[in-house]
């Protein structure tokens, strides 16, 4: 028996406005896009999109294991880390206290905080600084703690007394620290991470995203890395959205992962991409906080006003810090050299006028 005929499909019209047409450089986006190896696994696993992924993501867990030379019931896998964030904000340490948090810093914290009914209280953060020591002082009369590190938006990073301090103070407290570590790929390879600090057994754990220097945003991929009894609680979380990270996704973050030599060449990159920035910036008269992510934060007081009138007036995105509680900069995407001096010939413009 021959199959039925099929219908002609129907057309829709999908041209709705979005920001794909203006110059990118509010979303800490990879100028340089994907390994091409990852490209093609996730382009491969388009042809079983009528089966469901799987649940325990257990390829991706175990390569994960191995690339970070820890036990697999140390890795949780999720939708991007925001999916993580409010994860542990659901899951981890005392959940009739507050949590933690740096003001100033990615809002997904308190706010998974606050709809958890947890609440969160917020220290200030100077200069763009996390105060290491108020912070650890704070911390055990708290449910949980969240640090961004290297920090977004200013890009700064921790050195490893900080650290230390940081582990100590959870360690001590016995409360779960989270390291949002999204931009960890970027820094020099000197600097310390949670993966440093893993074998004191701690309650630690770190999150790490496949869409910033692997290039892979728009599939939603991200993972935690801790003690095992935390990351256990996560992944019980997590079981209630058993298919949240998809099939594409799991095929190309695992292809990424292999090809570190892509990963390299985009941290050589961007280093380089840095260097540039900054150097033009310095000869146009501006300030920035030193960084040593995707982004700079570029001083401009009216921070605001200028974020709207480089989108209005030249089509250029960018990140106005006051969104995250950090008023005074732009955070400004390391994009190609043409959409960096894009965007400094606008302000220039911009600054001209006053």
């Amino acid at each position: 028996m021959s199959a039925p005929a099929r219908p002609e499909p129907k057309v829709y019209n999908t041209s709705v406005p979005d920001a794909d047409t203006m110059v990118r450089l509010h979303l800490s986006e990879s100028p340089y896009g994907a390994s091409p190896a990852a490209v093609t696994a996730a382009a491969g696993a388009l042809e079983r999109v009528n089966r469901y992924p799987a649940p325990q993501r257990e390829a991706l867990v175990k390569a994960l294991a191995v690339h970070w030379g820890v036990s697999e019931d140390q890795i949780a896998v999720a939708n991007g880390s925001d999916e993580l964030v409010l994860a542990t904000a659901l899951t981890l340490g005392d959940l009739s206290r507050p949590g933690l948090v740096a003001a100033g810093t990615f809002p997904g914290y308190p706010e998974s905080l606050e709809r958890t009914g947890r609440g969160s209280v917020a220290l200030p953060l100077p200069d763009g600084a996390l105060d290491v020591k108020e912070f650890a002082n704070a911390l055990p009369a708290h449910g949980i703690g969240y640090v961004c590190n290297p920090h977004n938006p200013s890009g700064t990073a921790l050195p490893e007394e900080a650290y230390a301090t940081l582990i100590d103070a959870a360690q001590a407290g016995g409360v779960p620290l989270v390291f949002d570590e999204a931009y960890q790929e970027f820094s020099d390879q000197g600097l310390p991470q949670t993966r440093d600090f893993l074998d004191r057994d701690a309650p630690v754990v770190a999150l790490r995203t496949f869409s910033k220097a692997y290039g892979l945003a728009a599939l939603r991929i991200g993972y935690a890395v801790g003690r095992a009894d935390l990351i256990a609680e996560i992944r019980r979380t997590l079981n209630v959205l058993p298919f949240s990270v998809n099939r594409v996704a799991q095929a190309g973050a695992l292809a990424a992962l292999a090809d570190q030599r892509f990963l390299g060449e985009v941290r050589e990159g961007t280093a380089q991409r840095r260097a540039w920035f900054t150097a033009e910036l310095e000869r146009r008269g501006y300030r920035y906080l030193p960084s040593v992510t995707n982004f700079v934060a570029v001083r401009v007081d009216a921070s605001r006003e200028a974020q709207d009138a480089l989108a209005k007036e030249f089509g250029i995105l960018v990140r106005d810090t006051g969104l995250f509680g950090f008023p005074g900069h732009l955070r400004v995407s390391l994009g190609t050299e043409e959409e960096l001096r894009s965007f400094l010939d606008a302000l220039d413009q911009l600054n001209a006028r006053k």
